[in-house]
């Protein structure tokens, strides 16, 4: 079950992982829900607040009861944690209820075997770190032992130092481990007073903040590595058909299931004035020509890397004002598709909604890679005796 669904992002990287069959997913926003449903369509999809969707009727529509669901995944948003109280109850819905409570009660009338909840790395140091304490202690209360790490998803094969904190947990007793690496990656981390809530495999000294092992491991996949298949196409323009084949391992991924169509790789047009800014960009605002722009943050108007990972992705990573989201090599911000691609969609994912809408569904989504290798952990759990807990 994926709570707080948005796309599916998140739900999908579980059932590319193999061994699961998503059942149930939930989400507020209407468009959001018709992206979720094209891509698990034999899943009960619903929208609406989840404080008014009754537990039973999500249990009579799937067929599914107490013990029946083996995993329950979702990232409460922000708000969800404003107002944490010890659980009250296992009633069956209650609109008081703060959003993650909500996510307790599924976790509370489902009983799964699994739980994984992620989020802002943010969570791990709000309220001074009194929020994340309350909701393991919540879980506790419910029998599940958990875990929490911060994770960069460029250490799954994701091209883009995306961080989030990621918590585990397991009916007591059982069997918790966070995901094996599959890259090594040069990006720093945000960081945590704790360093073994780091989950993150560096270059050797690349970081003091990195923990792990250093074995070999491929480097972090590029954003060229990521996008440089696509068809050329400047301010304005828009291409509809591959022109070259894949070029490395992680574009022969994200096409293997994909016809000759090309989707969403459109890019803004820009304005003149907005094309002469872009021209002088590069790694900040810095080199940005005072005279051509009045204010912005560090990132506003930048070039991203091509020999690396791209930064974190927003919602608004169409626009170059807004975020560091300028093509290493043309002179436009990324179209849809690039974006979609380093947050490692397939490409025959489907996206509905406008653009904007389309977009901003991306820019949110868990990248379904590092909800992949997510999967294969909780797999691993699931199979796993009862041994000692991850300290």
């Amino acid at each position: 079950m994926d709570l707080f669904s948005g796309t599916g992002g998140f739900s999908k990287g579980f059932e590319n992982a193999g061994g699961f069959e998503v059942v149930h997913g939930i989400d507020v926003l209407p468009v959001a829900i018709e992206t979720f449903k094209a891509n698990h369509r034999g899943a009960f999809a619903v929208t609406g607040d989840i404080r008014k969707v009754r537990r039973s009727e999500v249990s009579e529509k799937t067929g599914l009861g107490r013990g029946d669901v083996d995993v329950i995944i979702g990232g409460p948003p922000c708000q969800g944690f404003s107002s944490i109280r010890p659980f009250r109850s296992s009633v069956d819905d209650d609109p008081r209820n703060s959003l993650f409570e909500e996510f307790a009660s599924y976790v509370n009338y489902f009983r799964p075997k699994i739980l994984v909840m992620e989020n802002v790395v943010g969570l791990a140091t709000y309220e001074g770190g009194n929020t994340i304490d309350s909701i393991l202690e919540t879980f506790s209360s419910l029998g599940y032992d958990c875990e929490w790490r911060i994770v960069n998803a460029s250490n799954f094969g994701v091209p883009q130092k995306r961080e989030r904190l990621i918590l585990l947990g397991v009916e007591r007793g059982g069997h918790l481990t966070f995901p094996e690496f599959t890259h090594a990656s040069a990006s720093k981390t945000i960081g945590h007073k704790n360093r073994d809530r780091m989950h993150t495999y560096a270059v050797p000294g690349a970081t003091k903040l990195a923990v792990g092992q250093f074995e070999t491991l491929p480097d972090a996949v590029t954003v060229r590595e990521a996008i440089d298949d696509l068809p050329i196409v400047h301010s304005g323009q828009t291409a509809e058909r591959y022109m070259l084949a894949p070029k490395s391992d992680y574009q022969r991924e994200r096409r293997a299931n994909s016809s000759e169509v090309l989707t969403l790789h459109t890019s803004t047009r820009h304005s003149a004035k907005m094309l002469e800014i872009i021209s002088h960009s590069g790694d900040n605002i810095s080199c940005i020509p005072k005279h051509l722009i009045t204010s912005g943050f560090s990132s506003c108007y930048s070039r991203l890397r091509g020999d690396e990972p791209a930064v974190t992705i927003t919602v608004n990573f169409v626009h170059p004002a807004s975020n560091k989201c300028i093509h290493p090599d043309l002179n436009r911000a990324l179209t849809p598709r690039e974006g979609a691609r380093l947050q490692s969609f397939d490409d025959d994912f489907i996206f509905k909604g406008n653009r904007a809408q389309i977009v901003k569904q991306i820019g949110n989504a868990v990248p379904p890679l590092l909800g992949q290798a997510i999967a294969r952990s909780v797999l691993s759990m699931l199979g796993a005796p009862a041994v000692q807990r991850l300290s």
